[in-house]
C-alpha cells in the first residue's frame, strides 16, 4: 500500500476549510429551524383560532393529532437552536472560559483545529438530525391538515 504524504500548508489549508464549512453547515440548520418554527408557530396559531369550532369527530381526531405532530416538530427545532455549553471536549469556547489566561495560552499551545472539527461536525450532525426529523413531522402535519379539511367538507 503505498502512502501519500500531504505538504503541511495544504493539511492547513484543509483544517481551516473544514472548520468555516463546519461552522456554516451549522449556522444553516439555526437558520432552517428558525423559519421552520415560524412556520410551525402560525400553523400551530390558525388551528387555535378554530379549535372552539363545531367540526365533525373525524376532523377533530386529525386536527388533534396534527397539532402533536406540529408540537413534537417544535421541540425538535427548538433543540436544534439551544445551545450547547457542554465543556468536556477542551475545543470550544465552554471550555476554555473555566480556564483562567495561562491555562488558555496552555491549549493555544498545540493544534486543535483538528479536534474542533470532531466537536463541532458531531453538533452539526445532531442538529441535521433534529431538523430532518422536525420538517418529516410538519410535513406529516400538514397531510393530516389536509384529511381534516377534507373531512370537514
Amino acid at each position: 500500500m503505498t502512502t501519500v504524504t500531504v505538504p503541511a500548508s495544504t493539511v492547513d489549508k484543509n483544517l481551516d476549510t473544514a472548520c468555516a464549512s463546519v461552522v456554516n453547515e451549522i449556522g444553516r440548520t439555526d437558520s432552517k429551524s428558525s423559519w421552520l418554527l415560524a412556520f410551525n408557530g402560525a400553523v400551530l396559531a390558525g388551528l387555535a383560532s378554530i379549535a372552539d369550532k363545531n367540526l365533525p369527530t373525524a376532523t377533530k381526531v386529525f386536527g388533534a393529532l396534527a397539532v402533536l405532530a406540529l408540537g413534537a416538530a417544535a421541540v425538535l427545532l427548538l433543540l436544534v437552536v439551544r445551545p450547547r455549553l457542554r465543556g468536556d471536549d477542551k475545543a470550544s469556547f465552554p471550555y476554555w472560559a473555566r480556564l483562567d489566561e495561562d491555562e488558555i495560552r496552555a491549549c493555544m499551545d498545540g493544534d486543535t483545529r483538528a479536534a474542533r472539527i470532531r466537536v463541532l461536525s458531531t453538533l452539526a450532525v445532531r442538529k441535521f438530525t433534529h431538523l430532518r426529523r422536525a420538517v418529516d413531522l410538519s410535513l406529516g402535519a400538514l397531510v393530516l391538515l389536509a384529511l381534516a379539511a377534507g373531512l370537514a367538507l
